[in-house]
């Protein structure tokens, strides 16, 4: 039994991942994605999204998500996203770094995301005239958000038509994408091209692959130009294969969805848990991440135990559910790895940790 609820991305590998690794590890392929495995996983994505795509494998979220906004921002333009988004934060400047210096602008919105009316008014302002300010690019959406939440396809829809007003294309981080797909019970299609999203940044790495992620691209014409900008930016591998092969060992017989599926179910369990011990949620749970309200003495038990998970910080909780005081707020997150005796071993430690059970805040509000 473990205490470690820190992140999706201590989960090791599938073994349907490993047996397609040692699989393509059979003799020789032709080098830098012109192998078989790579054009299995091209006509698998296609399928599965319903659509004609363009294809491009890397090994980081990061470079992913820095490669497809620089396929669509100028260095005079602006990328729109979350104002707590990963990209605004987490990449270490990387989507500044491959857009050649384009400017990142945040947008607020609760529970982690956009708001559309947010969204409009900040379009609506002065400062985008050229040639003086950047002029607005692109629009990046999280899914999952940094708050765990999802867009259902309505909300892209109409952050879509906000954004296309102006021209601008629409990005989707998608580390957590499998994840909103089984929260929202809506096909991926729906939840891409159908809704106005130009290009996807599909994460398998926190959903049971070693390193492997795909630029997967709805537009046409952003196509060209991004095996090169891929290459110069050093992400092209030559055994591309071994990339390729994560990715088809959980696309196939749809593993990716059944394992997002899985952590979503042990992050319900957890938000049951906590829920029952009266300890209330900064966020509503909508995928695999559970932030909740630690009081800190709670905390500090847990500690003691030798609980691992995040302390977040955050300014988009609604008033409701806002913490009180000398609570921290917590992420944790379940994997497809996460066993049931693991949730229970953490709500267990929480029992240890708390003086005594209280009533939650809001006990008629929905958990889900």
């Amino acid at each position: 039994m473990s205490l470690n609820l820190a992140s999706d991305n201590i989960a090791p590998a599938h073994p349907a991942v490993i047996e397609a690794l040692a699989r393509v590890n059979e003799g020789a392929a032709t080098p830098y994605g012109k192998d078989e495995t790579t054009a299995r996983v091209e006509a698998l994505l296609a399928e599965i999204f319903e659509h004609e795509v363009g294809v491009f494998l890397v090994t980081t979220g990061t470079a992913a998500n820095a490669l497809a906004l620089a396929q669509m921002t100028p260095p005079w333009g602006a990328a729109l996203a979350h104002h707590e988004a990963h990209v605004m934060h987490d990449e270490c400047g990387a989507p500044e770094f491959f857009t050649n210096g384009a400017k990142m602008v945040g947008v607020a919105g609760a529970d982690g995301r956009i708001d559309a009316g947010a969204l409009a008014d900040i379009l609506a302002k002065n400062f985008w005239t050229p040639p003086t300010h950047v002029r607005p690019a692109s629009l990046t959406l999280s899914q999952a958000t940094e708050a765990g939440t999802v867009y259902r396809a309505d909300q892209i829809t109409e952050l879509f038509g906000i954004a296309r007003e102006h021209g601008m294309r629409v990005h989707m981080d998608g580390a957590r994408f499998a994840n909103a797909v089984v929260s929202t019970r809506e096909t991926p299609a729906a939840l891409t091209w159908k809704a106005g999203v130009d290009a996807l940044s599909l994460g398998f790495t926190k959903n049971g692959a070693m390193a492997a992620e795909a630029i997967v691209l709805f537009a046409p014409e952003l196509i060209e130009g991004l095996a090169e900008r891929r290459k110069r930016g050093g992400h092209l591998w030559s055994k591309s294969r071994f990339i390729a092969a994560q990715a088809l060992g959980l696309l196939e017989n749809g593993l990716w969805l059944e394992l997002a599926a899985r952590a979503n179910a042990q992050a319900a369990r957890l938000t049951l848990g906590v829920a029952a011990r009266g300890l209330d949620l900064a966020f509503p749970v909508e995928a695999n991440e559970v932030f909740v309200w630690l009081p800190a003495e709670i905390h500090q038990g847990l500690q003691d135990r030798g609980a691992h998970y995040y302390v977040w910080e955050s300014d988009c909780v609604t008033p409701a559910r806002g913490g009180r005081p000398r609570e921290v707020m917590a992420r944790l997150i379940c994997s497809w790895a996460t066993p049931n005796e693991d949730v229970d071993a953490f709500l267990s430690a929480i029992d240890g940790a708390a003086p005594a059970k209280r009533a939650s805040r809001s006990p008629g509000t929905p958990l889900f």
